[in-house]
């Protein structure tokens, strides 16, 4: 494995790292780094996303006919690292990472030529309805039904933990259509327009004050059969296709780094003891750790890279890597809050929408505990990030699957 770029995968990250200071604004910026979730700030995002697809970068791991780029893979991870280095936000993945790739490989003709481009120019945002309140981890124990009715279905049931639900005019829901033989047989996976009749969204406030998540109910809503993606009864193909694109990332890393980067920053204003909390022995112990495990997690996604590029299968990786990850996005938050120290015990959960940075932070009056907002966003990073873990299948089934399949347990 080569740890050193060529020449042209030089040029072609200079190339990015000009596209990205040409169009990414301070507006866009700013409005996603103090952001409190798991997701990115909505409205930066969707600006995001008409700027990128404006030049052609909103969905270059598409396939070539539907508006992606005949990139390699390492174009692809140098792509990513130099949008998470120019603290570029993310787009919202149900659309443009998930699903379409569902409708690309599974759709026809006539649902690729609407879906695909809309969801390019961001006319189409779409949500995801896997998890039912009994069904999250073990999905194929979902109820929700789909019953025919003509040309069409009705759909009943309900959805829980959707993120981004008041801003979907879509949705993609996995449902069950028939209730015999084995449970992964009966499921169907169907696309559904948000403003259909029967159709309810209620948001779920989240520790940190915010409707991040929904509950959606379905009552006799009437689908076409026509928005079926692959046959009937045969979702489950369809649904474990697009867990490969939900869990794990090639581009962890150079996220994780600017993390590290900001808690060093942060930690050498903060007064401890004659000089700052960044010459605490401790802390600093703790954050070179952290710092070393990003490099790691760095080098396995480049042999992860290596191996993809010589058309090796990658196996159990993504699930390695999900674990990888999102523990050490974790840690990086339990580093900040201790940064933030007394300041960052006070809580402002705000009811903003999704991801959204807080507007309008009202430094306390007590001077013990008053500080910067990069303080009081700590606790709700915090706590949003526990989700990390649990989010995309949990950790705990992605160690089962690294049992099974690389362990042979």
């Amino acid at each position: 494995m080569n740890l050193e770029w060529s020449q042209e995968e030089k040029a072609f990250a200079e190339e990015i790292r000009a596209v990205l200071e040409q169009e990414l604004t301070d507006d866009i910026r700013e409005a996603d780094r103090y952001a409190t979730s798991v997701y990115p700030d909505h409205k930066a995002s969707m600006a995001w996303q008409e700027r990128l697809h404006r030049n052609g970068l909103a969905a270059p791991h598409w396939p070539i006919e539907h508006g992606g780029k005949d990139w390699t893979a390492a174009q692809h991870y140098i792509f990513a690292c130099e949008r998470a280095r120019a603290r570029a936000p993310s787009l919202s993945p149900m659309g443009i990472h998930m699903v379409a790739h569902v409708i690309a490989a599974f759709g026809t003709a006539e649902q690729q030529d609407f879906f695909l481009p809309r969801i390019l120019s961001g006319d189409v945002f779409f949500c995801q309805g896997y998890s039912e309140p009994n069904a999250g981890s073990d999905l194929a124990a979902l109820q929700m039904s789909a019953v025919p009715n003509g040309e069409d279905f009705l759909l009943s049931g309900s959805k829980i933990w959707t993120t981004h639900a008041q801003e979907a005019n879509w949705i993609f829901c996995l449902v069950r259509t028939k209730n015999t033989g084995r449970r992964q047989e009966g499921i169907t996976f169907i696309l559904v327009p948000m403003d259909q009749d029967g159709v309810t969204v209620h948001p779920i406030t989240m520790l940190s004050g915010e409707t991040v998540q929904n509950q959606i109910f379905f009552a006799d809503v009437r689908v076409s059969r026509n928005n079926v993606i692959g046959e009937v009864d045969a979702g489950w193909r369809v649904a474990k296709y697009l867990l490969e694109f939900e869990r794990g990332g090639s581009a962890y890393s150079a996220g994780l780094k600017i993390r590290v980067s900001d808690i060093e920053e942060q930690a050498s204003t903060i007064a401890k003891g004659e000089g700052k909390l960044i010459d605490d022995p401790i802390f600093a112990h703790k954050l070179a750790r952290a710092r070393i495990r990003v490099d790691i997690l760095e080098v396995m996604e480049l042999r992860l890279l290596s191996s993809a590029g010589k058309g090796e299968s990658v196996g159990a990786m993504s699930s390695l890597m999900k674990i990888m990850g999102t523990e050490l996005a974790q840690h990086l938050t339990e580093l900040a809050l201790e940064a933030a120290g007394p300041s960052g015990t006070v809580f402002q959960p705000h009811p903003t929408r999704p991801g959204a940075a807080i507007p309008d932070y009202t430094a306390p009056e007590d001077e013990y505990v008053s500080g910067a907002t990069w303080q009081a966003v700590a606790p709700l990073q915090y706590l949003n990030e526990r989700a990390g873990s649990i989010y995309a299948g949990s950790n705990e089934i992605q160690r089962n699957i690294l049992a099974k399949h690389v362990l042979g347990l």
